[in-house]
């Protein structure tokens, strides 16, 4: 991947190397968003995208369940669960963040093979200052010791938030809006199966990390995820139509924004982390970009008179525009998402 402009990813494997994907890796997409679809349609449609819209009558209840995935396994690794909780209560507070609603709540829900203080107390301290940087209420959990089912642990929770009913995002961009970006904190807590397939191809997680900022590799991706609550007000004053968080399913999370063509044409560069899990696992550009953030965590659509004030206070970045489905007057290819010369 190159830095500079980012209109280009490059750093794929020499031809002949054995390219990885999120599917060889042990998760396939497309069959997690057909299970996904099936539970669905067995329990029903809730309002809401980002999270589950209850209407308590001049306001929503908004609801929001997330884990940490298989980051854990990294933690496990070193020995070090200091970040995971920032991680757990990141995944949640980012989604009630994209529907538009401020988090207020937290519960925490621990499984684990055999009880550990140690490794409670450091989970703990993670979750406590998520919440701190989330500006919410930690307010109960649950610790489940279940040797039969858990191999060591596992780390859930699930976040309450509240809005009035003409604060949430619409959640549907329109043609002519601008893209605002902000950059993630690197890896965040998705794709952590591929990037842990490619980092341990050539390495063990204690391993000197190959660029600089970490000691090793398994701490470069045990990178807590950023948390985006600041962006709610600043967001809301200027009538932002809908966000994206970038977490599974990489930049196609743009299309939960309508069914349009998503120009990205300044996309915050990739972090070294990104490069390194690439070289590594021969990984192709398209996988990259279905899979991870690279390098930007959080998208919003608005109208493009107000994207540069919002960009400047925020500390983001006017990365693209909304076009037709079709490429309209300008005659661009249809495509979900484009991005450094990718179609997703």
């Amino acid at each position: 991947m190159t830095e500079g402009d980012g209109d280009e990813t490059g750093g794929e494997a020499d031809e002949g190397d054995d390219e990885l994907t999120y599917a060889d890796a042990g998760v396939d997409i497309d069959a997690s968003e057909a299970a996904t679809a099936a539970l669905i349609g067995a329990v029903g449609e809730a309002e809401g995208d980002y999270a589950g819209l209850l209407d308590i009558g001049d306001r929503y209840l908004a609801l929001a369940t997330d884990g940490v995935g298989t980051k854990l396994l990294v933690a496990e690794a070193l020995g070090d669960y200091s970040t995971v909780g920032i991680d757990c209560i990141a995944m949640n507070v980012n989604d009630l963040v994209a529907a538009g609603v401020r988090p207020v709540a937290f519960v925490d829900y621990l499984a684990v093979d055999e009880p550990d203080e140690r490794f409670a107390e450091q989970v703990g301290d993670g979750l406590a200052r998520g919440a701190e940087l989330a500006d919410m209420e930690l307010v109960g959990g649950e610790t489940a010791v279940m040797p039969d089912v858990i191999r060591g642990l596992d780390l859930a929770g699930t976040c309450a938030g509240l809005a009035a009913k003409d604060a949430v995002f619409d959640g549907e961009a329109r043609p002519g809006d601008a893209l605002v970006g902000w950059r993630s904190s690197g890896i965040h807590s998705n794709g952590l199966t591929l990037a842990r397939e490619a980092a341990t191809r050539n390495h063990d997680y204690d391993d000197p990390c190959p660029f600089d900022g970490y000691e090793t590799v398994g701490e470069v991706l045990l990178e807590p995820t950023r948390i985006y609550t600041d962006l709610l007000d600043p967001m809301r004053e200027r009538d932002v139509r809908g966000a994206a968080h970038v977490t599974g399913g990489g930049w196609t999370n743009l299309t939960r924004l309508g069914d349009h063509r998503y120009v990205v044409e300044d996309a915050f560069d990739p972090q070294p982390v990104f490069e390194f899990v690439q070289s590594e696992g021969s990984v192709s550009d398209e996988e990259m970009h279905r899979t991870f953030n690279m390098g930007t965590g959080f998208v919003a659509a608005l109208d493009p008179d107000d994207a540069e004030s919002l960009a400047a206070e925020t500390n983001g970045r006017v990365i693209g525009r909304v076009a037709d489905a079709d490429g309209g007057e300008t005659g661009e290819p249809s495509g979900a998402v484009a991005i450094r010369g990718l179609e997703l």
